[in-house]
């Protein structure tokens, strides 16, 4: 069945229905017809299994059949991750959402090489935020993540609302410690696995000094990613691969 986000504002069991853009996918895009069934979704993990009763101009129809709520994922994994080049934030934000992040904060790293002004701050974080929704309709994902406006680093610690548990950095410096090392001193220093994690992924040539040790100041540990330098994404995709393994399952 196909799955439609309708947010939080807009989402009330009692009276279901699909507009806007969503309803011209259901209608025109996809051609949808009376008597088929569809999921709803509000990324707050809740879900709603419909029939289309009715296809109006202005808005589709449903029949509630059935109603579900999804549980949040053990550890809300937030990642920071350094705009990197081209198209791969895209990239990075549909598989942070497959892979179960809670939050998506794009940084403004010094050595970033795509400066964002702000002018298309707004633009861009919508961009990425609708990529995030097609991303969680597609893999069955009822926790939708933020994705925040991107900030430099100064700005991301300054404006952040939130007290991590454990928070990472990855690093090429030589005192970095293995991911599997870090989460095993936490786990046997707290006997049990962190609830919530802040993962910062650098750009291109990596943060700076001044960048890391400011990460540092605020409890961020260096980690190291193995003897091969990855690229952007792919450093992004193996970070929140394996603290998806270890912590979420």
């Amino acid at each position: 069945m196909h799955r439609f986000y309708v947010s939080p504002e807009d989402w009330d069991p009692r009276a279901i229905g699909l507009r806007g853009s969503e309803a011209h996918h259901a209608r025109d895009v996809l051609r949808l017809k009376a008597g088929e069934k569809v999921v709803l979704f509000n990324g707050r993990g809740c879900e709603i299994t419909a029939e289309i009763a009715d296809l109006a101009a202005d808005e589709i129809r449903l029949r509630k059949l059935h109603e579900a709520e999804t549980p949040p994922l053990r550890c809300a994994i937030v990642l920071g991750q350094a705009i990197p080049k081209g198209k791969n934030m895209e990239l990075i934000v549909q598989k942070a959402v497959e892979i179960g992040a809670a939050e998506i904060a794009p940084i403004m790293s010094d050595r970033t090489i795509v400066q964002v002004d702000s002018d298309s701050v707004a633009h861009k974080q919508t961009k990425w935020q609708q990529i995030a929704i097609e991303a969680a309709k597609q893999c069955g994902q009822n926790w939708l993540p933020r994705v925040h406006a991107p900030k430099k680093l100064a700005e991301f610690f300054s404006a952040s609302d939130h007290s991590f548990d454990l928070c990472l950095i990855g690093s090429l410096q030589p005192d970095a410690q293995p991911l599997k090392r870090v989460l095993g001193t936490y786990s046997s220093q707290r006997g049990d696995r962190p609830g919530t994690v802040l993962m910062l992924v650098g750009p291109e040539g990596d943060f700076t000094p001044a960048e890391l040790a400011l990460a540092r100041r605020h409890g961020c540990q260096p980690i190291t990613l193995g003897p091969i330098i990855l690229r952007v994404e792919t450093a992004a995709i193996y970070c929140l691969s394996v603290l998806s393994y270890e912590l979420l399952i």
